[in-house]
Parts: C-alpha cells; structure tokens; sequence
C-alpha cells in the first residue's frame, strides 16, 4: 500500500530544522545550512549540482533511496521560494533552476494562486490551498499509487506529522547547535503514535528511521 513519507529530513541536535531570517543567501535561515554538512560531500549531492565523484558511504546511501517509489511530493511555499505575499515576480521557477531534481508532480502550500510550472524532465510545481488532509488527497490522486513524499520544510512537515498523515519518517540529526529557529521536534503529541524502528550513524550524522504504530 502506498504510504506518505519524509525522507533525508534533517535537524540539528538543538531540534531545528531551519534557522531565523530565511532569505534568497541564506535559504536554511541564520547559521542552519550546517545541518546540511552531511549530505554536500555525498556522490548524489554532487550529482545534483552537476559534478562527478563525492562520498559513496552510509550517508550516500540514504540520499540516493530519497526519491524511491516516489509518485508526487509536497512541500511549502518557504521551500520553494524565498518571496513572501502575492507572486509579483513568477520568473522565480524555485531553487533548482531549469532541471528540478524531483521529475514528479511536487504540489506547493500556498495562499496565493499561481499557473502550473511544467519542466521537461517531468517535474511540475502545482501550487495549491487546503488542509494536509486536502493537499495529501491532491498528491495521492498524482502519484499513480506510488508513495507521497513531505519534502519540507519544518513548518509543513509538522502539521503533516501532527495530523498523524505521515507513515515513516527518515530523519538526520546533525552534530551541530542552530539555536534559534524553526522547531522540527517537541510538541507534536505523537509519542504514542510512533516509535523508532532504527537508527544508525556515519561519521557525519545519525539517521532515525520513524514509523506509525500499527
């Protein structure tokens, strides 16, 4: 059955998943992109970006599952872009330029209305309105039976969370400290709701592996 998942999430020790005064420079927020520090050595990152060669240990492996069984993903409007209110400018395409690395329907939060993005290597960017529950029945109707994926950022995957949507997290806690922030853990009320069904860690970060009870 396909499930709804979080995946290469990361966070620092301190809990959070992005810092303060988010910004085109700055896209994590003040002193955050650390969290981060994991994944740039890694072959998949390099791939991203365009360039050969990077790390191929346990911190590549997860990267490279990120998109696996992946139909349609989700993600809020601060992940997308750093412009805030009305879309005055839709020349901005998001962070990833003209090759996003998604290559599936990826449905943007949104209170403000814009036209579908299409790109040719089969990501398109919906930007839509609604409850979690709303925009996860948008996505699963997309994702052709595959699973659903919450890209981010913070705020969004913790009202997914907290609505109990989400089946399985993969989260990567970061040796470093943000201090001030947007808060990934605390506060959800999801203690008896999930549990940790592994963990393991490379010389960079731990990775959690969370699931839903039952």
């Amino acid at each position: 059955m396909p499930k709804v998942v979080v995946r290469i999430f990361a966070c620092s020790l301190d809990g959070f998943g992005a810092g303060v005064q988010q910004s085109a420079d700055e896209p994590f927020g003040k002193n955050a992109f650390q969290i981060m520090n994991w994944f740039k050595p890694t072959r998949t990152f390099q791939s991203m970006i365009g360039r050969e060669g990077g790390t191929t240990g346990l911190d590549d492996s997860y990267a490279s599952r990120a998109f696996e069984g992946i139909g349609a993903s989700i993600m809020g409007r601060n992940m997308f872009s750093p412009l805030r209110g009305p879309w005055e400018n839709e020349d901005w395409k998001g962070w990833w330029g003209d090759n996003p690395p998604f290559k599936h329907p990826v449905f943007v939060l949104t209170h403000h209305p814009r036209p579908t993005l299409e790109f040719e290597n089969g990501t398109s960017f919906h930007f839509v309105s609604g409850s979690p529950e709303e925009v996860l029945e948008q996505a699963r109707a997309a994702a052709g039976g595959k699973d659903v994926k919450v890209n981010g950022g913070t705020f969004t995957v913790r009202s997914f969370w907290k609505a109990r949507l989400l089946d399985e997290l993969h989260l990567v806690m970061a040796p470093v400290f943000v201090g001030e922030g947007e808060r990934l853990l605390g506060g959800l009320g999801v203690e008896e709701d999930y549990e940790v069904a592994a963990f393991e860690a490379s010389e960079a970060a731990v990775h959690y592996r969370i699931v839903k009870k039952g």
